[in-house]
Protein backbone atom coordinates (compact mmCIF):
# COMPACT_ATOMS: atom_id res chain seq x y z
CA UNK A 1 0.00 0.00 0.00
CA UNK A 2 1.57 3.24 -1.12
CA UNK A 3 0.40 6.75 -1.07
CA UNK A 4 1.89 10.16 -2.99
CA UNK A 5 4.61 11.28 -3.08
CA UNK A 6 6.09 7.36 -4.45
CA UNK A 7 9.63 8.10 -4.01
CA UNK A 8 11.21 10.79 -1.86
CA UNK A 9 13.01 11.14 1.73
CA UNK A 10 11.76 8.35 4.51
CA UNK A 11 12.19 8.22 8.80
CA UNK A 12 12.52 5.72 10.94
CA UNK A 13 10.07 5.84 13.93
CA UNK A 14 10.86 3.08 15.94
CA UNK A 15 10.17 0.05 14.17
CA UNK A 16 8.01 2.06 10.93
CA UNK A 17 9.09 3.46 8.74
CA UNK A 18 7.68 6.99 7.86
CA UNK A 19 7.54 9.02 4.64
CA UNK A 20 7.84 8.24 0.90
CA UNK A 21 5.47 5.00 0.17
CA UNK A 22 4.59 4.20 2.98
CA UNK A 23 1.45 3.98 4.55
CA UNK A 24 0.32 7.17 6.10
CA UNK A 25 1.27 7.32 9.88
CA UNK A 26 -2.01 8.35 11.78
CA UNK A 27 -1.50 9.70 15.31
CA UNK A 28 -4.62 10.53 17.78
CA UNK A 29 -3.03 13.27 20.04
CA UNK A 30 -4.14 12.96 23.47
CA UNK A 31 -2.43 16.17 24.16
CA UNK A 32 -4.12 17.09 27.73
CA UNK A 33 -7.38 15.76 26.70
CA UNK A 34 -7.41 13.39 29.65
CA UNK A 35 -7.65 16.76 31.99
CA UNK A 36 -4.97 14.88 34.55
CA UNK A 37 -6.86 11.43 35.18
CA UNK A 38 -5.20 8.60 33.85
CA UNK A 39 -8.61 6.31 33.60
CA UNK A 40 -9.20 9.05 30.59
CA UNK A 41 -5.79 8.58 29.16
CA UNK A 42 -6.51 5.00 28.96
CA UNK A 43 -9.49 5.04 27.51
CA UNK A 44 -8.32 7.73 24.72
CA UNK A 45 -5.34 4.99 23.93
CA UNK A 46 -7.87 1.98 23.42
CA UNK A 47 -9.76 4.48 21.21
CA UNK A 48 -6.78 5.01 19.31
CA UNK A 49 -5.33 1.51 18.74
CA UNK A 50 -9.56 0.19 18.33
CA UNK A 51 -9.65 2.45 15.17
CA UNK A 52 -5.79 1.50 13.43
CA UNK A 53 -3.41 4.45 14.56
CA UNK A 54 -0.21 3.78 14.49
CA UNK A 55 -0.06 6.03 17.95
CA UNK A 56 -0.58 8.03 20.34
CA UNK A 57 0.84 11.66 21.47
CA UNK A 58 0.74 13.63 24.94
CA UNK A 59 2.29 16.98 26.03
CA UNK A 60 4.77 17.09 28.36
CA UNK A 61 5.64 20.26 30.59
CA UNK A 62 7.32 21.50 33.20
CA UNK A 63 4.49 23.85 34.79
CA UNK A 64 7.63 26.26 36.27
CA UNK A 65 9.64 26.74 33.12
CA UNK A 66 6.34 26.79 31.17
CA UNK A 67 3.99 28.71 32.60
CA UNK A 68 5.07 32.45 33.24
CA UNK A 69 5.72 33.62 36.34
CA UNK A 70 3.37 36.76 36.55
CA UNK A 71 0.69 34.35 35.61
CA UNK A 72 1.26 31.06 38.33
CA UNK A 73 -0.93 33.10 41.34
CA UNK A 74 -3.67 34.07 39.04
CA UNK A 75 -7.32 32.03 40.25
CA UNK A 76 -9.36 30.06 37.36
CA UNK A 77 -12.16 28.20 37.39
CA UNK A 78 -11.86 24.17 36.84
CA UNK A 79 -13.55 21.04 37.16
CA UNK A 80 -11.77 20.96 40.28
CA UNK A 81 -13.04 23.83 41.82
CA UNK A 82 -11.29 27.59 41.84
CA UNK A 83 -7.37 27.57 41.85
CA UNK A 84 -4.07 28.60 40.82
CA UNK A 85 -2.78 28.46 37.37
CA UNK A 86 0.13 26.78 38.85
CA UNK A 87 -2.03 24.62 40.54
CA UNK A 88 -4.01 23.73 37.42
CA UNK A 89 -1.13 22.97 35.40
CA UNK A 90 0.51 20.74 38.19
CA UNK A 91 -3.46 19.31 38.26
CA UNK A 92 -3.21 17.93 34.44
CA UNK A 93 0.34 17.28 33.83
CA UNK A 94 1.17 13.60 34.13
CA UNK A 95 4.51 12.19 36.28
CA UNK A 96 6.52 9.48 35.95
CA UNK A 97 4.25 6.96 37.80
CA UNK A 98 1.59 7.92 34.81
CA UNK A 99 3.54 7.29 31.69
CA UNK A 100 5.12 3.85 33.43
CA UNK A 101 1.65 3.15 33.16
CA UNK A 102 0.84 4.68 29.71
CA UNK A 103 4.20 2.96 28.11
CA UNK A 104 2.85 -0.42 29.58
CA UNK A 105 -0.47 0.06 28.07
CA UNK A 106 0.51 0.88 25.01
CA UNK A 107 2.68 -2.31 24.84
CA UNK A 108 -0.53 -4.55 25.44
CA UNK A 109 -2.02 -2.62 22.62
CA UNK A 110 0.41 -2.71 20.57
CA UNK A 111 0.74 1.01 19.79
CA UNK A 112 3.58 3.44 20.08
CA UNK A 113 3.28 6.73 21.98
CA UNK A 114 5.41 9.41 22.20
CA UNK A 115 5.16 13.77 23.56
CA UNK A 116 5.70 17.15 22.56
CA UNK A 117 8.13 18.57 25.12
CA UNK A 118 7.56 22.33 26.09
CA UNK A 119 11.05 22.39 27.69
CA UNK A 120 14.47 20.54 28.23
CA UNK A 121 13.52 19.04 31.22
CA UNK A 122 10.93 17.63 29.56
CA UNK A 123 12.96 16.19 27.21
CA UNK A 124 15.47 14.63 30.00
CA UNK A 125 12.18 12.96 31.28
CA UNK A 126 10.72 11.77 28.25
CA UNK A 127 14.36 9.94 27.64
CA UNK A 128 13.94 7.55 30.46
CA UNK A 129 11.55 5.75 27.50
CA UNK A 130 11.86 4.42 24.19
CA UNK A 131 10.12 6.55 22.13
CA UNK A 132 9.72 6.12 18.10
CA UNK A 133 10.32 10.01 17.84
CA UNK A 134 9.57 13.62 19.44
CA UNK A 135 7.54 16.46 18.58
CA UNK A 136 7.62 20.05 18.50
CA UNK A 137 4.97 21.91 19.00
CA UNK A 138 4.16 24.67 16.55
CA UNK A 139 4.71 27.41 20.03
CA UNK A 140 8.00 25.57 20.13
CA UNK A 141 8.88 26.21 16.86
CA UNK A 142 10.90 29.19 18.02
CA UNK A 143 12.70 27.38 20.96
CA UNK A 144 16.16 27.25 19.90
CA UNK A 145 17.23 25.65 23.20
CA UNK A 146 14.80 23.19 22.77
CA UNK A 147 15.35 22.03 19.17
CA UNK A 148 19.20 21.56 20.00
CA UNK A 149 17.95 19.56 23.36
CA UNK A 150 16.14 17.52 20.68
CA UNK A 151 18.43 17.24 18.20
CA UNK A 152 20.77 16.30 20.67
CA UNK A 153 18.36 12.51 21.51
CA UNK A 154 19.65 11.03 18.15
CA UNK A 155 15.96 10.21 17.87
CA UNK A 156 13.59 11.60 14.93
CA UNK A 157 11.77 14.96 15.34
CA UNK A 158 8.10 15.72 14.23
CA UNK A 159 7.96 19.53 13.50
CA UNK A 160 4.49 21.30 13.31
CA UNK A 161 4.73 24.77 11.57
CA UNK A 162 1.41 26.51 12.74
CA UNK A 163 1.56 30.05 13.58
CA UNK A 164 5.32 30.50 11.57
CA UNK A 165 6.60 32.04 8.88
CA UNK A 166 8.60 31.06 5.97
CA UNK A 167 12.04 32.28 7.29
CA UNK A 168 11.53 30.92 10.73
CA UNK A 169 10.55 27.79 9.50
CA UNK A 170 13.83 27.71 7.57
CA UNK A 171 16.04 28.69 10.76
CA UNK A 172 14.56 25.68 12.82
CA UNK A 173 15.17 23.39 10.39
CA UNK A 174 18.64 24.34 10.55
CA UNK A 175 18.84 24.31 14.13
CA UNK A 176 17.05 20.84 14.08
CA UNK A 177 19.22 19.48 10.96
CA UNK A 178 16.70 18.14 7.74
CA UNK A 179 18.35 14.72 7.78
CA UNK A 180 15.88 13.38 10.34
CA UNK A 181 13.13 15.44 10.91
CA UNK A 182 9.36 15.56 9.95
CA UNK A 183 7.73 18.91 9.05
CA UNK A 184 3.57 18.68 9.69
CA UNK A 185 1.60 21.95 7.95
CA UNK A 186 -0.32 23.50 10.34
CA UNK A 187 -2.72 26.21 11.49
CA UNK A 188 -2.74 27.25 15.40
CA UNK A 189 -6.47 27.97 15.46
CA UNK A 190 -8.53 25.86 17.79
CA UNK A 191 -10.74 24.84 16.02
CA UNK A 192 -9.31 26.24 12.15
CA UNK A 193 -11.80 27.65 9.59
CA UNK A 194 -11.39 25.62 6.39
CA UNK A 195 -10.62 28.92 4.20
CA UNK A 196 -7.84 29.32 6.79
CA UNK A 197 -5.95 25.59 6.58
CA UNK A 198 -4.44 26.34 3.45
CA UNK A 199 -3.62 22.65 2.86
CA UNK A 200 -1.48 23.57 -0.22
CA UNK A 201 1.43 24.51 1.84
CA UNK A 202 1.74 20.68 1.96
CA UNK A 203 3.10 21.01 -1.77
CA UNK A 204 4.83 24.16 -0.69
CA UNK A 205 6.71 22.67 1.91
CA UNK A 206 7.54 19.97 -0.04
CA UNK A 207 9.19 21.95 -2.92
CA UNK A 208 11.22 24.11 -0.66
CA UNK A 209 12.80 20.97 1.51
CA UNK A 210 12.45 17.98 -0.98
CA UNK A 211 14.78 16.12 1.28
CA UNK A 212 12.08 16.18 4.28
CA UNK A 213 8.76 14.00 4.74
CA UNK A 214 6.34 16.63 4.98
CA UNK A 215 3.07 15.72 7.10
CA UNK A 216 -0.22 17.31 8.81
CA UNK A 217 -1.64 18.67 12.06
CA UNK A 218 -4.98 19.29 12.11
CA UNK A 219 -6.98 21.42 14.38
CA UNK A 220 -10.14 22.02 12.00
CA UNK A 221 -13.92 20.19 13.01
CA UNK A 222 -14.42 17.27 10.52
CA UNK A 223 -12.74 15.10 8.40
CA UNK A 224 -12.84 15.87 5.00
CA UNK A 225 -10.04 18.38 5.41
CA UNK A 226 -7.91 16.02 6.89
CA UNK A 227 -8.56 13.56 4.16
CA UNK A 228 -7.53 16.37 1.58
CA UNK A 229 -4.54 16.42 3.23
CA UNK A 230 -3.87 12.84 2.45
CA UNK A 231 -4.70 13.37 -0.89
CA UNK A 232 -1.77 16.28 -1.54
CA UNK A 233 0.59 13.59 -0.17
CA UNK A 234 0.83 14.27 3.75
CA UNK A 235 2.74 11.22 5.18
CA UNK A 236 2.11 11.87 8.89
CA UNK A 237 -1.45 12.84 10.17
CA UNK A 238 -2.17 13.84 13.68
CA UNK A 239 -5.86 14.89 14.98
CA UNK A 240 -6.37 15.75 18.71
CA UNK A 241 -8.88 13.02 19.98
CA UNK A 242 -11.21 13.08 22.44
CA UNK A 243 -13.63 11.28 24.69
CA UNK A 244 -15.97 13.32 24.45
CA UNK A 245 -15.87 17.22 22.60
CA UNK A 246 -18.13 18.69 24.89
CA UNK A 247 -15.55 17.50 28.31
CA UNK A 248 -13.57 20.50 29.60
CA UNK A 249 -10.61 21.70 28.07
CA UNK A 250 -9.16 24.25 25.40
CA UNK A 251 -8.35 21.04 22.64
CA UNK A 252 -11.69 19.26 23.00
CA UNK A 253 -14.06 21.12 20.44
CA UNK A 254 -11.20 21.05 17.75
CA UNK A 255 -10.92 17.06 18.43
CA UNK A 256 -12.43 13.81 16.86
CA UNK A 257 -14.62 11.62 19.08
CA UNK A 258 -13.50 7.68 18.92
CA UNK A 259 -16.48 6.83 16.15
CA UNK A 260 -15.14 9.48 13.99
CA UNK A 261 -11.31 8.54 14.37
CA UNK A 262 -12.28 5.42 12.68
CA UNK A 263 -13.70 6.82 10.06
CA UNK A 264 -10.75 9.12 9.71
CA UNK A 265 -8.56 6.12 9.60
CA UNK A 266 -10.48 3.42 7.54
CA UNK A 267 -10.83 6.77 4.92
CA UNK A 268 -7.03 7.26 5.01
CA UNK A 269 -6.34 4.12 4.18
CA UNK A 270 -8.84 3.54 1.46
CA UNK A 271 -7.31 7.18 -0.34
CA UNK A 272 -3.79 6.11 0.46
CA UNK A 273 -4.74 2.53 -1.48
CA UNK A 274 -6.89 4.81 -4.45
CA UNK A 275 -3.50 7.12 -5.06
CA UNK A 276 -1.59 4.09 -6.47
CA UNK A 277 1.59 4.65 -8.01
CA UNK A 278 0.99 7.07 -11.02
CA UNK A 279 2.00 4.92 -13.72
CA UNK A 280 -1.07 4.80 -16.18
CA UNK A 281 -1.77 0.70 -17.28
CA UNK A 282 -4.70 -1.28 -18.14
CA UNK A 283 -6.03 -3.71 -15.25
CA UNK A 284 -6.60 -6.81 -16.06
CA UNK A 285 -9.85 -6.50 -14.97
CA UNK A 286 -10.61 -3.81 -17.29
CA UNK A 287 -9.89 -6.25 -20.46
CA UNK A 288 -13.23 -8.17 -20.34
CA UNK A 289 -14.97 -4.20 -20.37
CA UNK A 290 -12.72 -3.89 -23.53
CA UNK A 291 -13.62 -6.05 -25.31
CA UNK A 292 -17.36 -5.67 -25.22
CA UNK A 293 -17.34 -2.05 -25.56
CA UNK A 294 -14.26 -1.02 -27.58
CA UNK A 295 -15.89 -1.36 -31.04
CA UNK A 296 -12.75 0.32 -32.74
CA UNK A 297 -9.04 -0.89 -31.52
CA UNK A 298 -7.44 2.34 -33.21
CA UNK A 299 -4.03 3.08 -35.00
CA UNK A 300 -1.93 2.64 -32.24
CA UNK A 301 -3.54 -1.00 -30.26
CA UNK A 302 -1.64 -2.52 -28.46
CA UNK A 303 -1.18 -6.07 -29.35
CA UNK A 304 -0.52 -7.79 -26.18
CA UNK A 305 -3.49 -6.04 -24.70
CA UNK A 306 -5.66 -7.34 -27.92
CA UNK A 307 -4.78 -10.53 -27.86
CA UNK A 308 -5.15 -11.03 -23.86
CA UNK A 309 -8.85 -9.21 -24.61
CA UNK A 310 -9.50 -11.66 -26.96
CA UNK A 311 -9.09 -14.96 -24.58
CA UNK A 312 -11.39 -13.12 -21.50
CA UNK A 313 -14.69 -14.37 -21.68
CA UNK A 314 -16.95 -10.86 -22.29
CA UNK A 315 -18.52 -9.00 -19.21
CA UNK A 316 -21.85 -9.88 -19.18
Amino acid sequence: MSTTPVTGPVRTFGAREVGAGRPVYVTGEIGINHNGDLDNAIRLIDAAAEAGCDAVKFQKRTPEICTPRDQWDIERDTPWGRMTYIDYRHRVEFGEDEYRAIDEHCKERGIAWFASPWDTEAVAFLEKFDLPAHKVASASLTDDELLRSLRATGRSVILSTGMSTPRQIRHAVEVLGSENIVLCHATSTYPAKAEELNLRVIDTLRAEFPNVPIGYSGHETGLQTTLAAVALGAVFVERHITLDRAMWGSDQAASVEPQGLQRLVRDIRTIEASLGDGVKKVYESELGPMKKLRRVSGVVAEAGLTETAEKEPAAV
